[in-house]
């Protein structure tokens, strides 16, 4: 009995990756092999392709939530665990490789999280992340979510996770789910009031970054805030 003619596409593109890693992968490749670990029995190139399209993008497919993955013809409950699954992986995977260091002044590393954590949200987000005396990551918390204006940020609520995990350094974090990470005049106008708050406690406030879609706007890097020497 001949077996279908996609077993021997999987194993191929299985061997790809044992040599090769997924970087020669293109990303249909990529959401093709890694749904073929909750879809045994059937070809997944179609679906991959189709959920691309769906949603846009790999990471687009990643950040859509459960049951928007579970409307998806020919997609069933498994796979959309396992695709939520897969993004929450990345994402402890991100900070872990934050908190390990020795301090978050490595830039690339902290751009990197920040992506990978709030790009591509339906609704804004704002993350705090706390810092010790030797800007080692302690803790990260979400202070709101939905629409962020100074009503929705309570300055009580940050000095109290300020003083909870004894941050000596803090970085704010939010998302514009429209794409664009430019600051508007609320943005600043947040910044300036946590800034003020922090100065109150003798903690320094290191940066509000933005994420868009794939871009970052660092407010410290525009100078809306000064960044302190040991970040720069």
């Amino acid at each position: 009995m001949n077996n279908p003619s996609y077993i021997g596409h999987r194993e191929r593109i299985k061997n790809k990756f044992k040599k090769e890693g997924l970087k020669p992968f293109l990303d249909h490749e990529v959401l093709e092999l890694f749904l073929t670990y909750s879809i045994p029995r059937k070809d997944t190139k179609k679906l991959a392709w189709d959920l691309l399209k769906n949603f846009g993008s790999l990471s687009g497919v990643l950040d859509a939530s459960y049951f928007e993955l579970q409307k998806a013809k020919g997609l069933g409950p498994q796979s959309a665990m396992l695709i939520n699954i897969g993004r929450e992986l990345i994402t402890r995977y991100s900070y872990d490789v934050i908190k390990k260091r020795r301090s978050i002044s490595n830039q690339e590393e902290l751009y990197n999280y920040c992506i990978t954590h709030l790009q591509n949200k339906k609704q804004e987000f704002f993350e705090v992340l706390f810092l010790d005396i030797k800007t080692r990551l302690i803790a990260t918390e979400i202070l709101a979510e939905g629409n962020i204006d100074r009503a929705a940020i309570s300055p009580r609520r940050f000095v109290e996770l300020v003083l909870k995990h004894g941050a000596r350094y803090v970085i704010c974090v939010h998302n514009h789910p429209s794409g664009d990470p430019s600051p508007s005049n609320e943005d600043s106008l947040i910044t300036a009031k946590l800034k003020d708050v922090l100065e109150i406690l003798s903690v320094t406030l290191v940066d509000h970054i933005i994420i868009g879609a794939g871009k970052i706007y660092s407010l410290a890097t525009k100078r809306y805030i000064e960044r302190p020497k040991l970040f720069l």
